[in-house]
């Protein structure tokens, strides 16, 4: 790092489950620091990734969707959302053109009209949807919130992250880096290693298995060869979800 001003600044992430959140960051950051699935709802953790772009480091607080919370556990969720969105210096609302999730999109526009950071409008998958309703959705959008920038993007290619990530970059205020250069998430490796499995068992259990499961994360040791064995803990609510996870003579716990 060089003798010139450093900025450094939170960014939170929002926006209604399955916009591509946990995707964007990870093109933001440039590697996987975030759990990326196919269900809603993934992110539990208030998951965060370092981005660097020159002198500036951002950090990323990819919150869980804001939805209509049901369920008490939803409403932990929501607030834990909330709480990342609280000190941040900018607010990045990531909106999927395509599956708009009006129900959820139109409280969080409501929520974050008033707050004071500057927010930028992100409109995602730009390599798959048609240019006229996308255009049309962004002037509406604009219409509701004073956005200091509106970005078409794809988090899938990254197509427009680039400048995007620049925008942002400037929108950091000046001050000493928090992280060291080469710790790119705080989330410790032990965490992503138990994201990792979880991430595993929605995607091959997929409706099988509820959302209450967890990984637990129990012993990581670093070995002198330079590998790690790690010993996780999966936890399930009921019995027969038991015999889910371990399959046939244990085949879906070793395909895990």
């Amino acid at each position: 790092m060089s003798d010139k001003q450093t900025r450094c600044g939170v960014v939170a992430v929002l926006g209604a489950p399955n916009a591509g959140k946990s995707t964007l960051v990870n093109q933001l950051v440039g590697q996987k620091v975030a759990i990326t699935s196919a269900k809603a709802q993934t992110t539990r953790a208030r998951m965060m990734g370092i981005a660097l772009d020159g002198d500036t480091q951002m950090i990323l607080v990819d919150t869980p969707g804001i939805f209509a919370p049901k369920r008490r556990l939803d409403r932990a969720m929501v607030s834990a959302a909330w709480e990342g969105a609280e000190a941040a210096d900018a607010v990045l609302l990531l909106v999927d053109p395509i599956k708009q999730r009006r129900h959820e999109l139109e409280p969080l526009i409501e929520q974050i009209a008033s707050r004071p950071e500057r927010k930028i409008l992100v409109l995602n998958k730009v390599d798959a949807a048609k240019k006229e309703p996308l255009l049309a959705l962004a002037q509406e959008l604009g219409g509701k919130i004073d956005f200091a920038d509106i970005y078409f993007v794809s988090a899938l290619t990254g197509d427009g992250v680039p400048e995007m990530k620049a925008a942002l970059a400037a929108m950091m205020p000046e001050g000493p880096w928090m992280y060291p250069e080469d710790q790119v998430s705080d989330a410790s490796e032990r965490l992503l290693a138990t994201e990792i499995t979880r991430e595993q068992l929605y995607q091959q259990l997929h409706e099988e298995l509820p959302y209450d499961s967890a990984v637990r994360p129990e012993k990581y040791i670093q070995r002198k060869d330079g590998s790690v064995e790690i010993h996780q803990q999966i936890v399930v609510m009921r019995d027969n979800q038991r015999a889910i996870v371990l399959g046939k003579g244990g085949s879906r716990i070793k395909a895990i």
